[in-house]
């Protein structure tokens, strides 16, 4: 998902603000390992009911690897990027990491699109950092369009 927060100052500039796409909320993710929860314990207990005095312990094993495997999921869709386009600075941060992960001046930033749009890059001065990786192919061409678009009109550049 892509967001754009236009700038403060002088209409020069925007935010980029990217998510990866959710297909369901919180709410739909504890009902789901409800339901899958209440499914194997129900099996457990058939089990334990025929003589499988083992059934529930392995219940147990699976609801546990089942929640964690949820969770890791919905950590997962909570990663994200910020994309700062200004007159001065175009600036790449991720929510998993503290600080700028590129800054550069928005004149010498190139906009690099690799392996038919596969992987959209921002170059300058021997750095380089991947963005929207976690995109669809339809979001990653927006965004290359819009990055192209906005990088252009900060560094007085016509596209």
């Amino acid at each position: 998902m892509i967001e754009v927060v236009p700038s403060l100052s002088g209409g020069v500039g925007a935010r980029l603000r990217l998510r990866p796409p959710r297909a369901m909320t919180a709410r739909q993710f504890v009902a789901l390992f409800a339901a899958l929860a209440g499914a194997m314990w129900l099996v457990a207990l058939m089990g334990w009911l025929a003589g499988n005095a083992y059934a529930p312990a392995f219940a147990l094993l699976h609801s546990a690897m089942v929640a964690a495997a949820l969770r890791w999921l919905w950590r997962s869709g909570e990663r994200g990027e910020d994309i700062t386009i200004g007159p001065d600075a175009v600036e790449v941060s991720r929510t998993t990491q503290a600080g700028a992960v590129f800054r550069a001046h928005p004149y010498w930033v190139r906009l690099r699109i690799e392996a038919s749009g596969e992987r959209i890059s921002l170059a300058s001065s021997g750095r380089q950092v991947e963005v929207g990786n976690f995109l669809g192919p339809a979001e990653r061409r927006e965004l290359a369009d819009k990055l192209q678009d906005l990088l252009a009109a900060a560094s007085g550049r016509n596209r």
